[in-house]
């Protein structure tokens, strides 16, 4: 059974701002929901900057908040904060160059840098869910955190293999285009949930060859989080 002790009880409609001021105190108690929230507010928010005079520096700050928040998250998962803390902090420097000074051949450093952390914080909130003894609230905003980390660092890496061998994906709009970086985390987000209903497509064998892996981790850490959410529920059951 999920430990939810901060549940609030049914509101009436004169306590309906009560019960959402308890809502939001319950949210901010778990730093994975709000890093979770915060990652998919981004999935809604990157469509409409990219392609805008100042998009860049506007998902570029936004990237900023997210980086600060794993990094937290990496922090209370008992990582080595500070290491994380410098390549993030490197990630944002490099993506600043890149788009202030335009030195664009920054961008991919930048990109893998982004792609490295992300993958650490990943597997920082992957040990810190397993450390759990009980399937809590938290674990599961956590379990949330980790898919959307997974996917933001893979698309990071394809941007990476998009720069070092150019066509290596295509679309059904603008074919030889290079992919933007909402078609990558499209791609991403398609390939580890293995759904199959992305239009992108890897072309070389490179890029096929990390669309597998992703496909891989993506039923392997599907796998395990609801093995062990399953087997936890079980066990308070039997308590």
């Amino acid at each position: 059974m999920i430990d939810d002790k901060a549940s609030p009880a049914p509101a009436s409609a004169g306590s309906l701002p009560i019960a959402r001021l308890r809502l939001l105190a319950q949210v901010l108690r778990h730093p994975c929901a709000i890093l979770l929230f915060a990652q998919l507010a981004g999935l809604l928010l990157y469509p409409f900057l990219e392609n805008r005079a100042g998009g860049n520096t506007l998902v570029g700050a936004f990237g900023v908040l997210v980086l600060v928040l794993a990094v937290r998250m990496v922090r209370r998962a008992s990582g080595r904060w500070w290491f994380a803390s410098a390549v993030a902090l490197l990630a944002l420097v490099l993506g600043a160059l890149a788009d202030f000074a335009h030195l664009s051949f920054l961008l991919p450093w930048s990109a893998a840098c982004e792609a490295f952390f992300y993958f650490y914080a990943a597997y920082k909130l992957v040990g810190y869910m397993l450390a759990d003894r009980r399937a809590t609230t938290d674990e599961l905003y956590a379990a949330g955190a980790t898919f959307t980390l997974l996917a933001w660092a893979f698309a990071y890496v394809f941007m990476v293999c998009q720069w070092a061998l150019p066509h290596s994906f295509s679309a059904a709009a603008n074919a030889d285009a290079p992919r933007t970086w909402t078609e990558l985390l499209f791609l991403s987000f398609v390939l580890l949930s293995s759904t199959g209903i992305g239009d992108v497509t890897p072309l070389v064998p490179f890029a096929r060859a990390l669309a597998c892996l992703e496909i891989f981790v993506g039923v392997m850490y599907l796998a395990l989080i609801v093995s062990r959410l399953i087997g936890l529920t079980l066990i308070e059951r039997d308590r």
